[in-house]
């Protein structure tokens, strides 16, 4: 009998995994008040393929002590730890005892006090691709300072948000474009509670939804360490440019000179999801990539490099105005936009002639957005619109309007309104 493999998607995800904090909030117990005690959440039996479970095992380093060929197989924890735990893991769901043996499975890693254990239930709760980061850091009986730990966490976040932009489309430099599509990726990315240790951060990415993001961020570091050594023993810098194509970016660069930045050297690893498998061309090698803070010169200056080397870009926008400024009546102001379409960012400021502005103010007045044309500047994060012209106002009928006016207040309450400071320069 062949061995059903365990749903992945989204709508798949059992309660109790979706009660896992999220991967930018700080760290939370399980919201089920059953998972809050000294053992953790058991995934249901029923629905763990007991092939998966065995690459688990194997993964973590379980040792397989024999069994009964074609029918169940017998595990022990890594390096001999816990001498009377063992595991009977069936071979496949079609005898009547295979749910009762992957249950007990299931209890006797819960009670384990073996670290990989609960990793193991931890992948099988929150199916997708396992990413890994180790920071090594100077502390105390294996504790390290707060600021560490939210060091850790910034950069993990950081370089997901970089991998999941860079999965979406190639750019030396993003500034502020792809942000929505990044703060919606990482909306589904997972991180089990408790955490996974001082200087340690597990996260777990959809899989195979969101594979590209897991894809590019292998290629992308791969590509940067190979870069980095080339740089030290040559001196030569065009990989990192090279490295573009392969989803490289001045912001994955700044968030390895974060992880590593105040420690004494970084590591980050993928294991592909047991239940998905690897994904085509990378086979079934465990990705893993170091830094040490003798590669922070470079990966500073590729990181200055990368940004300089984007070009400004030509854009066709539409956008609805929620700030007005200027100095004085009759001359030139400048306008905030919510950008509708035109553009991979959220909000653009562009200075305006008199007359332009009028066209801005009344637009605003009336509730209806402008299209404008210009050029997209990297300085700022691609946030300004240098040469603004053509500015036109965009009928919208009264339906359109209400669509227009819900979707504005959304979008202000998902990102809480903008800073009004960068307004006060031009």
């Amino acid at each position: 009998m062949t061995a059903r493999r365990r749903d992945t998607t989204a709508d798949a995800v059992t309660p109790v995994a979706r009660a896992a904090v999220r991967a930018r909030g700080p760290r939370a117990p399980l919201a089920d008040s059953d998972a809050t005690g000294d053992e953790p959440a058991v995934p249901d039996a029923s629905r763990v393929d007991p092939d998966v479970l065995t690459t688990l095992l194997t993964r973590h380093g379980w040792v397989r002590r024999g069994g009964a060929g074609g029918r169940y197989s017998r595990w022990a924890p890594p390096d001999d730890q816990e001498p009377d735990t063992s595991l009977l893991v069936p071979a496949d769901r079609g005898f009547d005892d295979s749910v009762d043996l992957i249950e007990e499975s299931l209890s006797t890693l819960a009670r384990s006090g073996v670290p990989s254990a609960r990793a193991i239930l931890a992948a099988l709760l929150v199916p997708g691709d396992e990413i890994h980061w180790r920071r090594e850091v100077p502390g105390v009986g294996g504790a390290v300072s707060w600021g560490s730990e939210t060091e850790l966490r910034e950069a993990a976040t950081a370089m997901l948000a970089a991998a999941a932009k860079a999965g979406r489309a190639r750019c030396a430099y993003f500034g502020a474009r792809l942000d929505r599509y990044a703060a919606r990726f990482l909306d589904r990315v997972l991180v089990v509670a408790p955490g996974t240790g001082a200087g340690l951060l597990t996260a777990y990415t959809p899989a195979p939804t969101d594979r590209p993001a897991a894809t590019t961020l292998v290629l992308a570091l791969e590509a940067l360490r190979e870069a980095v050594d080339l740089q030290r023993a040559t001196g030569r810098t065009d990989a990192f440019d090279n490295g573009v194509r392969l989803g490289l970016s001045r912001e994955l660069i700044s968030s390895v000179v974060l992880l590593v930045r105040g420690s004494e050297g970084a590591r980050v690893s993928l294991h592909w999801s047991a239940q998905v498998g690897p994904p085509p061309g990378f086979g079934s090698r465990r990705p893993a990539v170091e830094f040490s803070p003798g590669d922070l010169p470079a990966l500073t200056d590729a990181a200055a490099r990368l940004e300089g080397s984007e070009p400004s870009v030509e854009v066709e926008l539409t956008g609805a105005v929620v700030r007005l400024k200027r100095t004085a009546p009759g001359g030139a102001g400048t306008v905030r936009l919510r950008v509708l379409s035109g553009a991979d960012v959220d909000e653009v400021r562009a200075k305006l002639s008199d007359a332009e502005y009028r066209v801005a103010v009344a637009a605003h007045l009336d509730g209806t957005p402008i299209r404008l044309r210009g050029r997209l500047e990297r300085k700022g994060g691609f946030r300004r619109v240098a040469g603004a012209c053509d500015v036109t106002p965009v009928d919208l009928d009264e339906a359109e309007r209400e669509r227009l006016a819900k979707t504005l207040r959304l979008r202000a309450g998902l990102t809480g309104g903008s800073a009004d400071a960068e307004d006060e320069t031009d």
